[in-house]
């Protein structure tokens, strides 16, 4: 059993969002065998905010799907702080039909994507991204989810 303590924020104009208890799912999932407690925040923004933010952090001027802030504190301290996911609600909405996914299915990917992101996994070397995508692979298909990276053509 994993003890989460979750702070759901929405900040958007969208309609279609995931429930609490939905989002919570999700990131236990993702924290599932690695960690026993964690606190984290989702904030679910608009493309205007995920823009701003996206900028200001990553030098990237346009809005995206997931942004992971890590907790930065000393390791003695030994909190179960992880950090920060803000995640765009219409980016996501857009994404899942262009990919041919239902929006709770990219969702889902988005938080357990950037979970796994605030837990330390990354995808900038060719080598860490296959980790990080099976890792994401299994963790979808256990919560009944097809595979995030099945080609569209392949995708059913």
């Amino acid at each position: 059993m994993i003890d989460l303590t979750l702070d759901v924020q929405r900040a958007s104009r969208c309609t279609n969002l995931p429930s609490d208890e939905k989002i919570r799912t999700w990131v236990i999932n993702a924290l599932s065998g690695r960690k026993d407690e964690a606190e984290l925040a989702v904030r679910i923004v608009d493309e205007e905010e995920s823009q701003a933010l996206n900028a200001q952090y990553r030098g990237k001027d346009k809005p995206t799907n997931v942004l992971s802030f890590q907790a930065d504190f000393p390791a003695e301290l030994d909190l179960p702080l992880l950090g920060d996911l803000v995640i765009c609600a219409p980016v996501v909405e857009k994404e899942a039909e262009q990919q041919n996914k239902t929006t709770e299915a990219h969702w889902a990917h988005m938080l357990v994507h950037g979970t796994l992101h605030l837990l330390g996994y990354d995808h900038i070397k060719d080598s860490d991204a296959e980790i990080m995508e099976r890792l994401e692979t299994g963790l979808m298909t256990h919560l009944g989810f097809a595979d995030p990276y099945t080609p569209l053509d392949e995708a059913g």
